[in-house]
């Protein structure tokens, strides 16, 4: 896989990553993201349809495992109830916690994917780790000058991806 910022599949929601589009894709173990992804940062816990989603993942035999940046208490404290494998403070876009979380999971590379909402974490840490990109949009997005700015550099991305995707769908027709 070369390098790109331009991840694999871009979806409007995580719940819209289905297990049947997962396993379609060879993707027997996604990493996850928490902040944004599955939750606003002020949700604590995962909601009952973060729960369902992964249910549904866990019936169709793909496994989970949480890799995020943000600290110990909060990435435990989600992860209570979900017993899942899960890495905080995990550098990304560094790989290293992504490799531990796939071998937890028994997941080659080939067969695995990670979902999250940023471009310059997310998107480049599955590549950095040789798996795939699932991007999301924020759920609900800082306002802050950095996050913004982080936002205006993943729009020539987004485009990209976009383009790359109108063109694969022109040769399929």
């Amino acid at each position: 896989m070369s390098f790109s910022f331009v991840p694999e599949f871009c979806f409007n929601s995580f719940d819209e990553v289905t297990a049947e589009f997962l396993s379609s894709n060879g993707i027997k173990g996604v990493v996850l993201d928490v902040d944004n992804t599955l939750e606003p940062y002020e949700n604590p816990e995962p909601s009952q349809k973060v729960l369902d989603w992964l249910l549904s993942l866990s019936e169709a035999g793909i496994s989970a495992a949480i890799v995020s940046n943000n600290g110990r208490e909060r990435i435990e404290r989600f992860n209570k109830s979900l017993h899942l494998p899960a890495y905080y403070k995990a550098k990304k876009p560094f790989k290293k916690n992504i490799l531990l979380a796939l071998s937890d999971m028994g997941v080659e590379k080939q067969n695995a994917a990670l979902l999250g909402d940023q471009v310059f974490t997310d998107v480049w840490a599955a590549h950095n780790a040789g798996i795939k990109a699932i991007l999301v949009p924020p759920i609900k997005d800082k306002r802050d000058i950095l996050t913004r700015t982080k936002r205006l550099l993943e729009v020539p991305v987004l485009k990209s991806y976009k383009r790359k995707h109108k063109t694969e769908k022109t040769r399929e027709e």
